[in-house]
């Protein structure tokens, strides 16, 4: 009897993201200011964002708008950072819910997978 084996289609319907190879990301504003980490949060089917909370230094600093080099830490310890121009969204404020009080930073790729560059 031959034996059949069964292939299980990928659920997703888009490729897979940022959020899926990358954990966390840091940025400095400049050389003269302190290096930010934050794990990246998977906040919407085409988005992703940082948590900040509403102490946070790095407030001081963002803006909508705002473009960086942002260095981006794969999930896999033994992968390599990816560095990519990120363009900050938006800074949102959120009232309710699990993350109450702290700030909600969303993050935009400028450059494609295509054009990072490693570090």
């Amino acid at each position: 009897m031959k034996k059949v084996e069964k292939k299980t289609a990928e659920s997703r319907s888009e490729p897979r993201n940022v959020q899926d190879q990358y954990n966390s990301v840091e940025f400095s504003i400049s050389k003269q200011y302190p290096v930010f980490q934050f794990r990246i949060r998977d906040i919407s089917p085409s988005g992703m964002g940082i948590l900040l909370k509403s102490g946070s230094k790095a407030l001081d600093y963002l803006k909508v708008g705002l473009v960086l080099d942002m260095k981006y830490n794969p999930k896999d310890s033994n992968g390599s950072s990816d560095k990519m121009k990120t363009e900050i969204r938006h800074i949102t404020y959120l009232e309710d819910g699990r993350y109450r009080g702290q700030y909600l930073v969303g993050l935009l790729l400028k450059t494609g997978s295509g054009c990072r560059g490693r570090l």
